[in-house]
């Protein structure tokens, strides 16, 4: 695993519902194995059935027309990421849900997932070296961030989390 390059995904979505939701956002910044970053990508997804969208999601996920005017349809960002992210291994905080909404996403479009198949996840990462201090009792992205003092400016929008992600891994990573 240590000659694979390392892709920090996060995604944002109509919804917790893989079959009935989309993804609206990707942001990826892909690390050589020693956390050097190689590149940044992002780009918001134009959704197809908007009317299936949960209001609480679109809201949490700042989802405004406006802002979404000239995105790509889901098969040109899957294409783009794609190419970037060949042989990496994902990283992701909830890694599950991400990836369950890509692989899905990949196999409805008929783009080939290029990624390596093993993940990271570091809410795992996180648990396993921080679950028995007393003074963590969430292990969100927002609330572990606030614990090592990574700043967020913009929390779930993809890129901004991706990035966040990134910084949470190289924290753990220390301990």
């Amino acid at each position: 695993m240590r000659k694979h390059n390392l892709a920090f995904i996060d995604i944002e979505t109509t919804g917790p519902l893989v079959a009935k939701h989309e993804i609206i956002e990707i942001g990826c910044i892909v690390t050589s194995h020693d956390l050097q970053i190689i590149d940044e990508f992002e780009t918001k997804v134009t959704p197809e059935r908007i009317e299936d969208a949960d209001p609480v999601a679109l809201k949490i996920n700042h989802y405004d027309p406006a802002l979404w005017e000239g995105s790509q349809t889901l098969p040109q960002a899957l294409e783009i990421l794609s190419e970037k992210v060949k042989d990496a291994i994902m990283v992701g905080h909830n890694v599950a849900f991400d990836a369950g909404f890509l692989d899905y996403a990949f196999q409805k479009s008929g783009i080939p997932n290029s990624m390596h198949y093993h993940r990271l996840d570091t809410v795992s990462l996180a648990w396993a070296k921080l679950h028995a201090k007393p003074d963590i009792n969430h292990f969100s992205l927002r609330e572990l961030c606030l614990y090592f003092g990574i700043k967020n400016a913009r929390p779930h929008s993809a890129l901004a989390d991706a990035r966040a992600t990134y910084e949470l891994y190289k924290k753990l990573m220390l301990l």
